[in-house]
C-alpha cells in the first residue's frame, strides 16, 4: 500500500483562474493542493482538512478576508504556517509586511508575498516554513 507523503497545501482565493494556476504550480512542485473559492468556503472547509500550508488571498468577501480566515486557521490548528499572498500594494499603493512585531502580534500569518512572486522564490519560501 503506497502512502501519500506530499505535504498539503491550502489554497483560498476569490479568484478561480488564479486558483487553477497556483494549484498547477504547487502540484508541479511536489505538494497536494485543496483549494477553496473565498472565506467563506475556506472556513467550512478548514475544519474538516488538516494542511501541512495554508496560502489565503487578503481581499476577498471582505478587505480583511485573508486576515480572518488566517486567525480561524491558526484557532484551529496553530501550528500551521500561513502565507497571505496579495496583490494588495499594486492595487491600493499601501505597503504592508510583517516585519514589525506589532504586526505579527494582530497578524496571525507567518509570511506576507505580493501576487506575482516567481514559482522559485514561492517554492524556496514554502520550504522554509515547512522546515524542508
Amino acid at each position: 500500500m503506497e502512502t501519500n507523503n506530499k505535504k498539503k497545501i491550502f489554497l483560498v482565493d476569490d479568484d478561480v483562474d488564479y486558483i487553477l494556476q497556483m494549484t498547477k504550480i504547487l502540484e508541479n512542485l511536489g505538494f497536494e493542493v485543496v483549494s477553496a473559492c473565498g472565506q467563506k468556503e475556506g472556513e467550512e472547509m478548514i475544519s474538516k482538512i488538516k494542511p501541512d500550508l495554508a496560502i489565503l488571498d487578503l481581499m476577498m468577501e471582505n478587505k480583511d478576508s485573508g486576515f480572518i480566515l488566517s486567525h480561524r486557521i491558526k484557532n484551529i490548528h496553530p501550528n500551521v504556517p500561513v502565507i497571505i499572498a496579495s496583490a494588495m500594494t499594486s492595487e491600493t499603493g499601501m505597503i504592508f509586511s510583517l516585519e514589525d512585531e506589532s504586526d505579527r502580534g494582530w497578524i496571525k500569518a507567518d509570511l506576507y508575498l505580493e501576487k506575482g512572486l516567481r514559482t522559485d522564490q514561492l517554492h524556496r519560501e514554502i520550504n522554509k516554513l515547512l522546515k524542508l
